[in-house]
């Protein structure tokens, strides 16, 4: 299922430039690219004239020209012209998406234009915080957008997958955890508390200098359809996180799941670092942990897919740690519903 009616990351703002980038989404050839005046546009990848992919055009003053007849589109889809000839016909026209741009992000509105709410848009000002200097990535991956938060929402698979990253090779440290999971507006809010833990190997890599024990914390936000904002980090063991001195470890992520088809995805994700903002070369080192940490995920929902597919959702069951992505998945369901029903949604 591609929910509709919603807000997804079409790119990172960087991505979308005068040359034209195409981009497969929700089964379709997409073409984004940014007009001369510097407005993010994207349209369906594919010239009303004869076809050919708009994303071999170039960007002009009037638009996005496609390189095969010299036919020009704008931004809001409509031809603006035609070489050689006065008159448009009504058929000179593509589909165009609604499109915002905000925190670096490019937004763009699967579904009925007339229900693109802006508000329905996550906030996310860490990208422009110089306390938290970020970076960006973007992995596609072989597998169905939802197993993108399925996966995150999951953390008792840490210390499986990533014995050796953000997880610790204790698989005990995260089956105690205290919890707390409780519904929101779109979504859900999910934290957990590791006490007189041992770092992983990711924090002690980013702080040498942590100690045996801290106290880990990880707080997800799942917003439908398909983004997840993290906020973790350690403090010595019994130190009151909101005052610790160093050494800790902070850390936020931004993560979102674009379908790209039915059976895989973009996940875009972007890393921002909270303990060492004035080095640059400690928020290199925590994002080559995470970016270590995503390639990991990636085998096992890539894996997952094809198994899936074989076989079947049907003889799958759930467990204690799903409740999370259970919550989640009834979010989603519950915002299809009313989206079909309703041009007004309730902002995230």
């Amino acid at each position: 299922m591609i929910l509709e009616n919603a807000w997804y990351v079409a790119a990172w703002s960087h991505e979308v430039t005068t040359h034209p980038l195409a981009r497969r989404l929700f089964n379709l050839p997409v073409v984004l690219y940014r007009s001369l005046a510097g407005q993010a546009c994207a349209l369906i990848d594919s010239c009303a004239h004869r076809g050919a992919p708009l994303s071999l055009g170039t960007v002009v003053a009037d638009g996005i020209r496609c390189n095969y007849h010299g036919v020009v589109f704008g931004g809001d889809g409509i031809c603006t012209r035609i070489p050689n000839q006065d008159l448009i016909p009504d058929k000179a026209r593509v589909t165009s998406f609604p499109l915002v741009e905000k925190d670096d992000i490019v937004w763009l509105w699967h579904g009925d234009p007339a229900k693109a709410d802006p508000t329905l848009i996550v906030d996310y000002p860490y990208h422009r915080d110089p306390a938290w200097p970020a970076r960006f990535s973007m992995a596609p991956v072989a597998g169905n957008f939802m197993l993108i938060a399925d996966n995150l929402l999951d953390a008792t698979h840490l210390a499986y997958v990533h014995g050796s990253t953000v997880g610790g090779s204790d698989p005990n440290v995260h089956m105690v955890a205290e919890s707390s999971l409780k519904p929101a507006k779109n979504g859900l809010r999910f934290e957990r508390l590791m006490r007189g833990a041992p770092p992983p190997p990711a924090y002690s890599a980013c702080v040498p200098d942590l100690p045996k024990q801290i106290d880990r914390w990880q707080e997800f936000d799942f917003v439908v359809p398909s983004t997840v904002l993290q906020y973790s980090g350690g403090v010595p063991a019994g130190s009151d996180r909101a005052i610790a001195p160093a050494p800790r470890f902070d850390m936020r992520i931004f993560h979102s799941a674009t379908p790209a088809t039915d059976t895989s995805c973009y996940y875009f994700w972007s890393l921002q670092n909270g303990h060492a903002i004035d080095d640059p070369r400690a928020t290199d080192v925590i994002f080559e942990q995470i970016e270590q940490a995503i390639a990991e995920d990636k085998v096992f929902i890539e894996a997952q897919q094809l198994r899936v597919d074989e076989l079947g959702e049907e003889r799958l069951f759930d467990n204690a740690a799903d409740a999370a992505r259970m919550m989640a998945r009834r979010a989603i369901r519950k915002y299809a519903k009313m989206s079909s029903a309703s041009a007004s949604l309730e902002p995230a």
